[in-house]
């Protein structure tokens, strides 16, 4: 009996010592693994990656010349796509109060709908705390910037007949030999197209002195406002960029050029004018400066120049292939070779803006694609309005309607 009381404390020593040996070693294991593992373990391998979700809430500041009306075609045709929410103009406006600084009740519905659209896209002068009481907390907020270069010419020949600053003056070269000459400070309200457009869309004053501590300020407040700044000069790859950084598929990106105008339109600068217009427009000249450094490294951090090219591709591939499917012409063509007036452009000051002819045989599945890919603007926004406020009176355009029913 003492025997078997012995041998089995023995074998309750011999347990709690192994168990006590193992212990110790896994803790020694553990610790050891704590300081050195470098990559992830087997088990950790084996978990899929969080899906990347698709952002739904999204403000796009709208600025002018800038390959932004295109920008808006995507945004809105996504947001029939996903039955979201659009931050429309009030009443038969088209722009969200703009050039005024915008406040909330600019949106149709505001007081009654608050804080639950999802896109807004529409022309605004960008005012944050206001955008903010009507867009979500998620909201994902980005721009798009042109080389000032071009745009002032193309700013010049579109508002030619609205500028003071431009009507005065013969051709652009001759209004940038001497812009003071023509932009006088007292019209500066009416000639907000005419010097720093851009800086002016942001929000901040377009006759501000070029003061290195007060441009660096505004440099760093719009990256705080803004989760991502596109480069219209790189239009393609800011597609590319904008799909990775929204989560969107390529085929939420697709488009056709919109609001574009006939090369014999373009006013051709001489050096001089063009080194003239980085310091007439100095504000806009840093504004673009720093963020298409800001865009190529970005694409640089998450996509890389090499797949950068590939999806580029892939996306011109897709683009042709639509317009295959669509045009009749492949490819925009002038104003008075539009056949459907219900797809005219509006037309602006000395610019011929070109459109589009469909095919005529499509089914209309594919015809109601193309149409809204070809659409212009005025009345895309007319459209959408008459869908989200059918009790309203809809927006004249002054053209004819391409759907005169919602079930069209």
């Amino acid at each position: 009996l003492k025997l078997f009381f012995f041998s089995r404390n023995a074998r309750c020593l011999i347990i709690f010592g192994f168990c006590l040996g193992l212990s110790c070693l896994s803790g020694f294991f553990h610790m050891k693994s704590k300081s050195y593992r470098i990559s992830k373990s087997p088990e950790e391998l084996l978990i899929p990656p969080t899906p990347c979700q698709a952002k739904t809430n999204v403000m796009f500041l709208k600025t002018h010349k800038t390959a932004s009306s295109t920008v808006l075609n995507i945004m809105f045709r996504f947001a029939e796509r996903y039955n979201l929410t659009v931050a429309l103009p009030a009443d038969q406006l088209f722009h969200l109060g703009y050039p005024r600084t915008f406040v909330a009740h600019f949106v149709e519905g505001f007081e009654t709908i608050g804080q639950n659209y999802n896109i807004m896209c529409n022309h605004l002068r960008f005012n944050p705390l206001e955008v903010k009481k009507v867009m979500a907390a998620n909201t994902f907020y980005f721009s798009i910037l042109r080389n000032p270069i071009p745009l002032l010419e193309s700013s010049y020949i579109y508002y030619k007949d609205y500028v003071p600053a431009f009507r005065s003056s013969k051709n652009v070269n001759e209004f940038l030999e001497s812009p003071t000459r023509y932009y006088q400070p007292a019209d500066h309200r009416r000639n907000i197209y005419a010097r720093n457009i851009m800086w002016f869309d942001f929000g901040y004053d377009n006759n501000a002195g070029d003061d290195t501590n007060y441009t660096q300020a505004v440099l760093e407040e719009i990256e705080h406002n803004f989760h991502l700044i596109l480069i219209a000069d790189y239009f393609d790859e800011s597609m590319i960029l904008l799909k990775h950084t929204l989560c969107w598929d390529l085929e939420d990106v697709i488009y056709f050029k919109l609001n574009s105008r006939s090369q014999d339109t373009v006013q051709r600068l001489t050096a001089e004018s063009e080194e003239q217009i980085k310091a007439w427009c100095s504000l806009d000249w840093k504004l673009y400066l720093h963020f298409n450094q800001s865009f190529w490294r970005r694409i640089e951090e998450t996509i890389g120049l090499e797949a950068l090219e590939k999806e580029v591709e892939h996306l011109r591939t897709r683009q042709r292939e639509l317009m295959e499917t669509c045009l009749s012409e492949q490819e925009a063509v002038r104003k008075d070779h539009i056949r459907n007036k219900a797809l005219l452009p509006f037309q602006s000051g000395a610019a011929n803006i070109l459109g589009y002819n469909l095919k005529q045989d499509l089914d209309n599945t594919t015809l109601r694609t193309c149409q809204k890919m070809v659409i212009p603007e005025l009345q895309y926004t007319s459209y959408l309005y008459a869908v989200q406020h059918p009790h309203k009176k809809r927006k004249d355009v002054g053209l004819p309607l391409l759907w005169t029913s919602l079930q069209e």
